[in-house]
């Protein structure tokens, strides 16, 4: 587990960095074109990621993004074999914009009616 904690933990310092020089292009990318592994996951593998994910964010020296949060939960679900989609999505009074993990159209990062708050933009 701890090592698997690690990993989210870099995943969160990667994507920082292509926040942090404004490569939204690369981010998304990254998680588009990340490859769903082989074997198929563990029955608590979606609750697991999740929760290294967050204790992962507990940890890291600054505020994490949603944006970010969420990239690194999708990519650790797929390397895990999960099929999982960031879902990114906005509201128009007041604006605000999030991001999220779905996992055959369920929400599983966020709360279950985050859908229903924001259009959905785009998923990848």
């Amino acid at each position: 587990m701890s090592f698997l904690v690690l990993k989210a933990y870099w995943k969160l310092i990667l994507f920082d960095f292509y926040l942090a020089r404004g490569n939204f292009a690369a981010l998304y990318n990254k998680v588009r074109k990340h490859p769903v592994g082989n074997r198929p996951a563990a029955p608590n593998e979606i609750q697991r990621i999740c929760s290294v994910v967050d204790m992962a964010c507990i940890w890291y020296w600054k505020e994490v993004l949603c944006l970010q949060r969420s990239a690194a939960t999708a990519c650790l679900l797929k390397q895990h074999g999960v099929s999982a989609q960031m879902v990114i999505g906005a509201q128009q009074m007041p604006f605000k914009a999030h991001a999220w993990v779905e996992v055959d159209g369920r929400v599983v990062n966020d709360r279950p009616y985050t859908p229903e708050m924001y259009a959905v933009l785009d998923r990848c």
